[in-house]
């Protein structure tokens, strides 16, 4: 699929050995995930439900949704971070189906059949994020939920995503984040329209640095959630 960074791929190939140590470059994506998952689980109701998680990493959101009592997929394209996703599931007793596949292919050889879809801080690292957000879109059942989140494009994000984030706090590596790939959420909503999705929930995600909290707020100029829904036919 031409859908690829390669070295986005990369990037997050030679990191994977660290996706559960909680004091790494991903202890900012263990912080969030509460959030994340309260987020989802407010809006779906994951108990019982089939979900398709895009760009699951080395399984964080994954896992934490199967423990909502979800039915949990999680596919991504970095071998490694699939690998020790995998090997953590094991390890925890949280069976997960994980799979190698772009959620482009998933999308023409699945289509609806998730309940709910997720998508977390990947459509700022893929070159089409629109063909992304179609798949997910296909990959959804009627009446299924699909969640996105990611970066808004402003200088407020530049200025606290990566030069507070990645350079003066160093709480993400370095290069972590292409300033010109993040999204607007009314660019993010015309996709979403685009790819025959209602929109349901908009949601900044903010942190403090003197406290060192995050919070879901109404403030998305930087991190944002957004619910959507497929409707039902």
């Amino acid at each position: 699929m031409s859908n690829v960074d390669e070295l986005e791929i990369d990037k997050f190939s030679q990191l994977a050995h660290k996706w559960w140590d909680k004091d790494s470059e991903f202890k900012p994506l263990h912080e969030i995930n509460p959030l994340r998952l309260d987020y989802i689980d407010r809006h779906a109701s994951l108990a019982g439900k089939k979900v398709l998680d895009v760009g699951c990493g080395g399984g964080i959101l994954a896992e934490s949704m199967a423990l909502k009592g979800a039915q949990v997929t999680g596919i991504d394209l970095a071998k490694k971070s699939l690998k020790v996703a995998q090997l953590h599931s094991l390890e925890s007793g949280v069976p997960i189906d994980y799979r190698c596949v772009p959620v482009e292919e998933l999308a023409a050889e699945m289509p609806a059949s998730f309940d709910v879809v997720t998508c977390m801080e990947m459509l700022e690292h893929v070159p089409d994020p629109q063909s992304v957000v179609r798949a997910c879109a296909t990959l959804v059942k009627p009446g299924g939920w699909v969640f996105f989140s990611t970066l808004n494009r402003n200088a407020k994000a530049y200025m606290l995503a990566v030069l507070g984030a990645e350079y003066v706090l160093n709480m993400l590596p370095r290069g972590t984040h292409e300033y010109a790939r993040f999204i607007k959420p009314s660019e993010l909503g015309r996709m979403v329209r685009h790819a025959g999705l209602g929109l349901h929930g908009l949601s900044g995600m903010g942190y403090n640095p003197i406290t060192r909290i995050y919070s879901l707020n109404d403030d998305t100029d930087v991190n944002y959630l957004m619910a959507t829904r497929r409707s039902a036919e």
